[in-house]
Parts: structure tokens; sequence; C-alpha cells
């Protein structure tokens, strides 16, 4: 018991150094982007689900618009999503109580360690996914039926915060299907109105695409690029060796041997893990064959796979298990540190943390001061991110302007009617042909982590209005 009390104090005491990291940080360009949906909440959005705008509006409610009201919750529902897959661990697999050392696994992977002190989609869908797994182990538990509704509720609130929560849907359903125990249940009408429950949670999103030409789903169910055999297995290292470095080696190594040694288990609860583990893996390698899967895709698996790692291990693998949490830690200390301080003077290229996080501020401050210096009447950018820093960070009186598609579906956004009218495009491509007026940098630590272009801009359509949060 004082081990728990001191594994949960711990975790307090982590939330709250994510806290004072996030407050110092400036915003990440999805960051500054996701403000802009909190700023206009609807129910759905070009790229994902709104849950994301939720979070940030109700931190800002706290901490107003700044980087600690964006990221608040971040590092609370990290917290959270600890503390419920802990309770889910001691629930599935009561004579071992893995949950505590589960709990200290996740927050030690370099994934969540830096994942929590930013905001994006994958916050709440981590949370709610957590959420959904614990209401089933209270359903393997007890046998209650109100948890089937628990869990269908969280599984809705998942696919309100990203679209890769309907594998947690399949692989349950997988799951029932597999074993005696599941199918059982599917005789009852329980996991059918849990199912309802969460596509009538999820309906307003579905309501929202259905008026505007099916856009999100489209763009996230259309990353295929053909097969490439040479591409494909560039792209498969890329995923096994992101995540030895993301889950931190000997936490990948435990990992794998927990999720192994679950494979002739017959327990509802050893099932339950690898289908939440198995089907999302199996999606994610199908992916690999046609383009590349992105880091942060792979989070879902973590909270069934570090269950599974925090199971009685081999006596071979026991040794690992300190010096493997101590890694993890260490590792996101590092990566803190050198957030606060880029102390680290390493190449641009090689620093996402510079890349992601430094320089936004004063950039945009340079940006206006051209603007206001040419006279110009309004600024846009060659890609979204770089235009909601710019709207978050600029200046009331500079005024920016959308031209790709996406800005056309936040509903209230004002047309801007300048065709033909003179303004500034700020580019970081160094060869998109342009008349170029001036060449900026944005800098970290003294050192130039990217450079600029402010280009003369006559548009031959309108555009639409980015008003500042």
């Amino acid at each position: 018991m004082r081990a728990r009390w001191l594994i949960g104090g711990a975790l307090a005491a982590l939330t709250l150094l994510r806290l004072l990291v996030a407050a110092r940080l400036e915003l990440a360009p999805d960051e500054a982007y996701y403000a802009l949906w909190a700023a206009h909440l609807q129910p759905g959005y070009y790229d994902h689900p709104p849950m994301v705008a939720l979070f940030i509006r109700a931190g800002e409610a706290v901490f107003g618009k700044t980087a600690l009201g964006v990221r608040l919750l971040a590092p609370f529902s990290a917290l959270l999503g600890a503390l419920l897959l802990w309770d889910a661990a001691d629930r599935l697999f009561p004579a071992h109580k893995p949950g505590a050392l589960a709990a200290l696994l996740l927050n030690a992977t370099l994934l969540i360690g830096t994942g929590a002190i930013i905001i994006t989609p994958d916050t709440p869908l981590l949370l709610f996914w957590s959420a959904a797994l614990n209401a089933l182990a209270r359903v393997i538990e007890t046998g209650q039926p109100r948890w089937w509704l628990a869990a269908g509720l969280a599984m809705g609130l998942a696919l309100l915060s990203k679209y890769t929560a309907l594998l947690f849907l399949i692989a349950a359903f997988f799951w029932l299907l597999s074993c005696p125990w599941g199918r059982a249940r599917l005789r009852t009408p329980w996991p059918w109105l849990a199912a309802a429950l969460a596509l009538l949670v999820f309906a307003p999103d579905i309501a929202w695409n259905a008026a505007h030409h099916w856009v999100s789903y489209a763009k996230q169910g259309g990353r295929v690029d053909g097969f490439k055999p040479a591409r494909s297995l560039q792209f498969l290292g890329e995923l096994v060796g992101g995540q030895l470095g993301l889950l931190t080696p000997g936490i990948f190594v435990l990992a794998l041997a927990g999720t192994w040694r679950l494979r002739h288990a017959a327990h509802p609860a050893a099932s339950l893990l690898l289908w939440l583990t198995l089907t999302p893996a199996a999606v994610m390698f199908e992916h690999v064959l046609t383009g590349r899967v992105q880091a942060n895709w792979m989070a879902i698996l973590y909270p069934s796979l570090l269950i599974a790692a925090a199971l009685p291990p081999a006596p071979a693998l026991r040794r690992w298990v300190t010096p493997a949490l101590a890694l993890g830690f260490a590792l996101s200390g590092l990566v803190y540190v050198q957030a606060l301080t880029l102390a680290l003077p390493l190449p641009p290229r090689l620093d996402p943390i510079a890349l992601q996080l430094a320089g936004w501020r004063a950039l945009t401050a340079q940006i206006a001061a051209e603007a206001t210096a040419l006279n110009a009447p309004y600024v846009t950018a060659d890609n979204y991110a770089l235009s909601a820093e710019l709207v978050f960070y600029g200046p009331p009186a500079l005024r920016v302007v959308g031209f790709t598609p996406r800005w056309s579906y936040f509903t209230g956004y004002a047309p801007a009617p300048v065709a033909g009218v003179a303004g500034l495009l700020v580019t970081h491509s160094l060869t998109f042909p342009c008349h170029q007026l001036a060449s900026l940098t944005r800098q970290a630590g003294g050192r130039v982590v990217q450079p600029y272009r402010v280009c003369a801009l006559i548009p031959g359509k309108p555009g639409r209005e980015i008003p500042h949060p």
C-alpha cells in the first residue's frame, strides 16, 4: 500500500512538472491550428473530430488563450489515463495486481512523456481508449450490464477524438467472438447496446461529414499511395525503429515478451489485451505496405501492451524492469531539459523540439513588421500550420487569409474578397517560384532553425478570413 501511495505521488509530481514545461513552450504548429478549432466549435473539422477543440476550450476557460490554457488538459489527461489503466490492469489480473507497474511503464515511454506536454487529438483518444478498456475490465470482473454502457460511452467519446478509435470497436467485437465467454455475452443485448451508444455519441460528427461531402473521412481514409516494395521495407524499418525509441528499448522488449506470453491464455482478460494490441497492429502493418505510419498512430497499442509488459515477466527479464523505467524517465527528462534550454547544439534537422516548438513568436513579429513596412493588406502562408501560428501569435491588426480548401470548412469564416489584391505570401520553400521581397529566419537558442521567404502574391481567387482567437 505504501508503494502504491509513493507511485501515485510520483505520478502527481510528474503531472506538475509537465504543466510547468507545457506553460513555458511555444505552441507547435498543429497545436496552434487546433486552437483555431477551439475558437470556432463545430461537430467536425476537415482533419479530425472535435474533441481536441473541446479540451482546448476547457483549458482556455481557466488560463486564457495562452500555451498553458491550450495544453492544460494534456498533462491531466495523461494522469487520469494512467490511473484508469492502473485500475483496469488490477481488475483484469487481480492475482498479480500489475496496475501500478503498468502506469509507471506507460509514463516512462518517450511517446507519452513528450506527448503529455502538448495537445493533439491523441490526447483525448488515449484517455477515452483507457476508459473503455477500464469499463470492459469491470464487465469481466463484475458482469454488471451498466459497465457495457460505460464502455459504449467511452468508445463514442474516443471516436469523437480520432477516427482510429473505430479499431477499438472492431477489436472488442473480435474479442467477444473469439472466446466462449464472449460469445455468451453476444447473445445478450448489452454489447449491442454499447455499440449503439458509441455510434449515438459519435452521430454529430457523422452528420457534419454528411453535410460536408464526407470530407474528413475521405481525407483520413485516403492515405494510400500504392505498393512499392522498396519503400515498404523502408517504412517498416522506420515503424519498428521508431517504436523501439518511443517505447524505449527496455520497455519495448518487456512489451513484446508480455504480449507473447498471453498468446495461449484462455482467460477473457488476456484475450482482450491480445485483440486490443493485434488489431491496430495489423492495420498499421498493412498500411506500411503503401505509406508511412506516423509514430503517434501507434499510441493506441500502448495501454494493452504495457499491461502485458507489467505482468510477472520471465525470470530472465525481471532484471530489465528497473533499468527500463530508469532509462525511459531519463530520456523524457532529457527531452524536457532540451525543450526548455535548447542546451544541446543539435543540427535543426535532428532537433524536432526546435523545429516544432521554438521561434514562432519572434518569427510572427518579423512577418507583422514586414507587412507593416510594405503596407500589405493581408498575409498568407503556403501551409495551414504556419497560417495558424501567424493567427495565434500575430497582433490583432495582422490580417491572415487562407486560400486552401480546408479553411472553407470552418463555420463562420467570412469570405475574403482579395482576388487581384496584392498581399504577402510566407513560405519556407526555397524553390517555390515567386517574386521575393524579403528573407527571414526562425531561430532558437541563437541558431537558425528554418529560413523563410516573403513573396508578393496576387491571388486569382478569393480566400477566407482567419480570425484571431
